[in-house]
């Protein structure tokens, strides 16, 4: 750390998101606004010298000399996250690096990686790490009508209540694949404001060819399962525990292979239909 303190740091903003808060320099103003685009859904800046948190990135936006190409680096703490000459994988790797220190302190909520939806007043969840399908199956269902919520993570209060993430969706296209950014409108979507109790939680991953027939998990299993995916579980194991157990006891847990997400989309809508009563929104 002390190697990175020693360099030329230009311009800097420290920033909360979600009660959590992050500091980041650069080593030039003009790589601020790259890095705005990519910071996390409301996210203020604030006045302090001192966070727990430190992200250093070093981008290489004057031209290159000939035979000479730049790395763009990539710091969170001393820990390097990104020596790359692609300036999007650089930028990548700062959000991803980002978000995933806003999940784990954010003090009052406990983030779990799962697409979210809202569908009559209720959330349907698809857990699942990144590049696990969460995208695809999320704008199928705004398309069918559902309200955005998050592609990436869902925010839960201690009453068990989803609170919207509405960053823009990142979808995998183009060959070779590159992550492209649509806000929820380009799926006639609307983003939801307020937070909902979880009515349905799906996980399933696409296996070409299959019809959607999933099982119902134990409150138990289900549990376990959406630990594997809750960001903040070591860190705050009881608090992780008891928003979950929350979550289960008022919706059911489905688990099964699907085929075209459009289809499957309606079948998850259906189901959510038939499902008991959750918790009131409060």
């Amino acid at each position: 750390m002390r190697k990175l303190d020693r360099l030329v740091w230009a311009d800097g903003i420290a920033l909360e998101s979600y009660g959590a808060r992050v500091g980041i320099r650069v080593n030039t103003p003009q790589a601020l606004p790259y890095l705005r685009e990519r910071f996390p859904p409301q996210w203020c800046a604030i006045d302090e010298e001192e966070v727990p948190a430190l992200l250093s990135v070093r981008l290489s936006l004057t031209e290159a000399r000939p035979g000479i190409r730049p790395f763009h680096l990539v710091y969170e703490g001393a820990a390097r996250m990104a020596r790359t000459h692609d300036l999007g994988e650089a930028l990548n790797a700062f959000e991803s690096a980002l978000q995933i220190l806003v999940a784990a302190e954010a003090p009052d909520h406990v983030f779990i990686h799962a697409g979210v939806v809202a569908w009559n007043g209720k959330a349907i969840l698809l857990p699942g790490k990144s590049h696990a399908g969460k995208t695809t199956l999320v704008t199928e269902l705004l398309r069918a009508g559902a309200t955005y919520y998050s592609d990436e993570y869902a925010v839960m209060n201690d009453q068990g209540l989803v609170h919207p993430y509405p960053r823009q969706l990142s979808v995998r296209e183009g060959e070779p694949v590159r992550s492209v950014r649509y806000p929820a409108v380009s799926f006639g979507a609307t983003v939801g404001q307020d937070p909902i109790p979880v009515g349905l939680i799906v996980e399933s991953e696409y296996q070409a060819g299959s019809r959607w027939m999933p099982r119902q998990l134990t409150p138990g299993q289900g549990a376990l399962s959406l630990l594997s995916n809750t960001v903040p579980a070591r860190l705050r194991p009881a608090a992780s525990l008891a928003v979950i157990r929350r979550m289960v006891e008022v919706a059911p847990v489905l688990r099964g292979p699907r085929g075209e997400a459009r289809e499957t989309a309606g079948e998850i809508l259906g189901r959510l239909e038939l499902s008991r009563p959750g918790i009131t929104s409060t």
